[in-house]
């Protein structure tokens, strides 16, 4: 009897490792392999044209100690900006999701399709809409309201000049943020079990915040643990914003330079694809780390 239920469930497991393995097989294909690539190639020297040369240590040694670049102006852009948009853009998913949850089905539907819609043409908007309200002469929609206010007498060439760009690049990206988590925030808050905060508001919960703080969020971690992980990966790999609209890569006077930015520069611009792939190490050392803190904040405990 003992022995039939042991084959039962090794036949289980079969099946399941049965219905995981293209996604095993595509997993291992698509992020394992090129992991393991870029690790073992950023301890080369590769134009990509002639066989790697082994360096060793050397590329992060120049990244840390020769390469001014990142050091003065990737490094910094990166942090200031993963500070602002990264907790900025999760902490607006989460009010907007808590805020058209408390609304009803078709107008909850109509604006959080509006909201999550940027993130979906994020690149079109981005070369259509904000180079139009940014554009550098007085057709610009930004230039001719503060012309018309009186407060600048001519155009300010926004897109290029190194003072406004990262904070342009700043306001866009937290434009763009309703992603996927801010979906799961809201899902989770829809599928919330009712009868808690009816217990809560018995035991004494009075009002929203007192729900959202005591309620909605211990219970919803799983939700919230994705939301923080996606807006995470989303802030570190988004270097695309900046190129398009300064419309360069370098970016005028590396003023809106990004980590995904140097990699690109390194990478496929000088094909110097050992230092880029040790830069792109870097990068997801810094996004295991934070993914790693935010696990532990938002992870269930037993």
């Amino acid at each position: 009897m003992r022995r039939t239920k042991i084959s039962k469930r090794e036949n289980g497991n079969k099946s399941a490792y049965l219905f995981l393995s293209p996604y095993l097989i595509l997993f291992f294909i698509f992020i394992i392999i090129p992991m393991i690539i870029a690790i073992l190639l950023s301890f080369t020297n590769f134009n990509t044209i002639q066989f790697p040369e082994f360096k060793g240590f050397l590329n992060y040694i120049n990244l840390i100690t020769q390469d001014e670049i990142f050091m003065q102006y990737v490094l910094p852009n990166t942090v200031l900006y993963a500070l602002i948009v990264g907790p900025g853009g999760y902490i607006l998913a989460f009010l907007l999701a808590y805020a058209l949850s408390q609304l009803s089905k078709i107008p909850r539907t109509i604006l959080a399709l509006i909201f999550y819609s940027p993130s979906m043409t994020g690149g079109v908007a981005m070369t259509v809409l904000w180079k139009i309200i940014f554009s550098g002469d007085q057709t610009g929609y930004l230039n001719s309201l503060l012309m018309k206010l009186g407060i600048i007498t001519e155009p300010v060439i926004w897109l290029t000049d190194a003072r406004y760009l990262l904070p342009i690049m700043i306001v866009v990206a937290l434009w763009s943020s309703m992603g996927v988590g801010f979906l799961a925030m809201l899902a989770g808050i829809l599928n919330g079990d009712e009868s808690i905060y009816e217990a809560a508001a018995i035991d004494g919960v009075t009002n929203r915040f007192q729900e959202m703080i005591y309620i909605t969020i211990p219970t919803m971690k799983p939700q919230m643990l994705f939301g923080a992980v996606m807006a995470i990966v989303g802030t570190f790999q988004n270097g695309l914003i900046g190129v398009q609209l300064s419309g360069s890569n370098p970016t005028p006077h590396y003023a809106g330079q990004l980590i995904v930015n140097h990699i690109e520069d390194y990478g496929f611009i000088r094909y110097e694809m050992g230092y880029a792939a040790a830069v792109s190490v870097v990068l997801l050392g810094i996004v295991w780390i934070f993914s790693t803190l935010s696990k532990r904040l938002f992870a269930e405990k037993d």
